[in-house]
């Protein structure tokens, strides 16, 4: 049974495959955007150079994270005042229309528009799910919730990466029923809005956390202040240890695999190297990564451990990627992305840490609000990358300074946080 012993486990586990499928379609579309964007653009920016394509690109991805960045805090406080399922299937709603949208835009301002606004609804669907699950599993289980919610959402970037690529076929079959043609990256755009449609339909027999229902039965609690945040110095330090224990993971991703076609495949002498494949053999092995990672928290009793473990083990593929592997295959490459997703393969530890360490009266908050500032850090990452590139550092050096001081800050940060496998989460913080 799970720990709140009044819920049937076949509710938790219809409450686990839906949060699971949610995170699914999540990815699908954060990867999404990425894998369609220069074929989008190039049908949107007709007469336009390929550098004005890309900068727009930058720009719209840019959008898409200020509204991950405001979804976080709406869709936390939402979670603590009005209910985390709510916030479950809101987001999903969002960013399902959102998609919908997308595959029909025209204009820049218009598609601008559309990606703040997927951004927002993205921004609430794993921190609602995690929470939930968290709340209402056994304290001794609940990793494995969170295990399978991650570890099946990060496969959506594999079919992202597919549908991206193959888009085209499902286009021909809606135009032979239809006789209406659209272009792959519309395609896509509509796949993932119809995902987003799907699941909606499986929130029958979804029930809400009963910690949320007894804490908002009393009125005295303040719930989703962020005052108990950011001006209580104990919370916010360790609000910011969390932040920071994630970042490791979007430095990988965000910096050394995304931007394998521009920068590190040429580093290394290798020509034909897809981004949308290395996301795609990256994610693979983040899903791969986040399975195992989550197997063994549950075999240590432990989910510090195991982060640290992964942490050092990125450290070393990371140094080894950048000045020991000159001359590799493409296969190989693919192969190493695959690796450095596995070594960061620690997202579902990182965003149970995060759920942890508050009580429920801020949890949603918490849990929604310190993911969405870790994929924001991308910015941070890219912009400290272009600083030491400004100072004929070279990719590889550049690279990697940023990424040893990012994961040696992570360590120390994750020695600051207190261990929270076990740990009851029915309490409250106070102001």
């Amino acid at each position: 049974m799970n720990e709140n012993s009044n819920v049937p486990d076949k509710k938790v586990i219809i409450l686990i495959i839906v949060a699971a499928l949610g995170y699914f379609v999540d990815i699908y579309d954060m990867v999404l955007f990425g894998v369609v964007k220069a074929e989008s653009l190039s049908q949107i920016m007709i007469g336009y150079s390929i550098e004005e394509q890309a900068s727009t690109g930058k720009f719209l991805f840019n959008m898409q994270m200020l509204g991950m960045l405001v979804g976080g805090l709406l869709w936390g406080v939402l979670g603590d005042k009005k209910g985390r399922i709510k916030v479950l299937f809101g987001s999903i709603l969002l960013y399902s229309i959102a998609n919908l949208l997308n595959a029909f835009v025209t204009d820049i301002t218009s598609y601008a528009i559309i990606r703040v606004v997927a951004g927002i609804g993205l921004a609430g669907e794993l921190g609602a799910g995690i929470t939930l699950v968290s709340e209402m599993m056994s304290k001794e289980k609940r990793g494995y919730g969170t295990m399978i919610i991650v570890t099946f959402g990060a496969l959506g970037a594999v079919v992202a990466s597919l549908v991206g690529a193959e888009g085209q076929i499902i286009g021909d079959f809606i135009y032979s029923l239809t006789g209406t043609q659209l272009a792959n990256w519309q395609v896509t755009y509509i796949v993932g809005g119809m995902l987003g449609v799907f699941l909606l339909l499986l929130r029958v027999g979804t029930i809400e956390s009963s910690f949320f229902e007894k804490m908002s039965d009393d009125k005295t609690v303040s719930k989703g202040n962020l005052k108990i945040i950011f001006f209580n110095k104990k919370n916010f330090i360790k609000y910011l240890h969390c932040i920071v224990i994630g970042i490791p993971i979007w430095y990988v991703v965000g910096l050394l695999v995304m931007n394998s076609s521009d920068n590190f495949a040429p580093l290394l002498g290798i020509k034909d190297i897809n981004n949308g494949t290395a996301v795609m053999y990256t994610y693979i092995g983040l899903s791969f990564g986040d399975l195992i990672s989550g197997l063994l928290s549950q075999l240590l009793k432990s989910r510090k451990k195991v982060v640290a473990i992964y942490l050092v083990f990125t450290l070393v593929l990371v140094t080894s990627f950048l000045f020991f592997m000159d001359g590799i295959s493409a296969d190989i490459y693919y192969l190493v992305c695959f690796l450095l997703g596995t070594a960061t393969g620690y997202w579902a530890l990182f965003v149970s840490i995060a759920a942890e360490q508050f009580g429920t009266n801020i949890r949603s908050t918490t849990a929604n609000t310190i993911p969405n500032f870790v994929r924001g850090s991308v910015n941070l990452i890219m912009i400290s990358f272009g600083f030491l590139m400004g100072l004929n550092l070279g990719d590889a050096w550049s690279a990697y300074i940023v990424g040893l001081v990012f994961i040696l800050m992570a360590l120390y940060s994750l020695s600051q946080l207190k261990e929270t496998f076990g740990k009851d989460l029915n309490y409250f913080e106070e102001e």
